[in-house]
């Protein structure tokens, strides 16, 4: 059965060229105007993934975002976004979006961050790659699991869960979303190994968005203003050129 996406923009243009697009794509797709028809739409027919302009009449985009994430609502969340500044993606990160496509953009990429959003959700077989084949090539750092098993992540004081995705740094609970979550094991699983940005985004996203792109700087800082403590070591380090490593000093 093809995956069913809810497109939120306001804008008429906008809607219909992506509509049309994602119906081309192969996606069942369901096309609103505002906030207020995506939440209806959201609550009676719930989709795969959600696809929300950030700035609509009404209600808008981090709205619904808020409403669903605070409703239990863990359906993966694209929003689209003409405001550019990190803050302002941030934003968007802290009302519970998955990821964020800048306007004006490539569809290409929206249907890149579509699927990569969707291979997160959906299970695979045992042993399978979850999406992004061999991509990583030589490239890809090696996995190094501390203290880990089917359900268990522990490393440099952070303790998760992974079949209830909940996470703690000692004994607070941290809120993440969906992507921080995924980033934050990726990193604990390799506890003291440098990963490259391209393996990152192949182990996160399943595309690399190339060295351009501030897509993965925004989650870490994200992620790290969730994680620091006053007092307390810093776990996230960048290494300049390279990528990121969570180590505790």
């Amino acid at each position: 059965m093809p995956q069913t996406v809810l497109l939120a923009e306001d804008d008429r243009a906008i809607r219909h060229a992506l509509e049309r697009a994602l119906t081309l794509e192969g996606y069942e797709v369901t096309a609103v105007a505002d906030g207020v028809e995506a939440l209806a739409h959201a609550h009676r027919t719930p989709p795969d993934i959600l696809l929300l302009d950030v700035m609509m009449p009404g209600i808008d985009g981090l709205q619904v975002c808020r409403v669903l994430r605070a409703e239990g609502d863990r359906t993966p969340i694209l929003m689209l976004t003409a405001l550019v500044e990190t803050a302002d993606r941030i934003a968007g990160l802290d009302a519970g979006a998955d990821d964020y496509v800048v306007k004006p953009f490539d569809v290409e990429e929206v249907f890149a961050r579509l699927r990569a959003l969707l291979r997160r959700t959906t299970p695979v077989a045992a042993g399978g790659s979850g999406g992004g084949g061999s991509s990583g090539g030589a490239g890809t750092a090696p996995v190094r699991e501390a203290h880990a098993d089917d359900r268990q992540v522990e490393a440099a004081g952070l303790r998760m869960d992974l079949q209830a995705r909940r996470a703690w740094r000692g004994k607070r609970e941290l809120e993440l979303t969906r992507t921080e979550f995924e980033l934050l094991e990726l990193l604990a699983r390799n506890a003291g190994i440098v990963l490259d940005h391209s393996t990152i985004y192949d182990r996160i996203w399943g595309y690399d968005f190339g060295p351009g792109s501030k897509n993965l700087a925004v989650y870490v800082g994200y992620l790290r203003r969730k994680l620091d403590e006053p007092g307390a070591p810093q776990l996230i380090h960048t290494v300049r050129g390279v990528g990121y490593v969570l180590r505790e000093d």
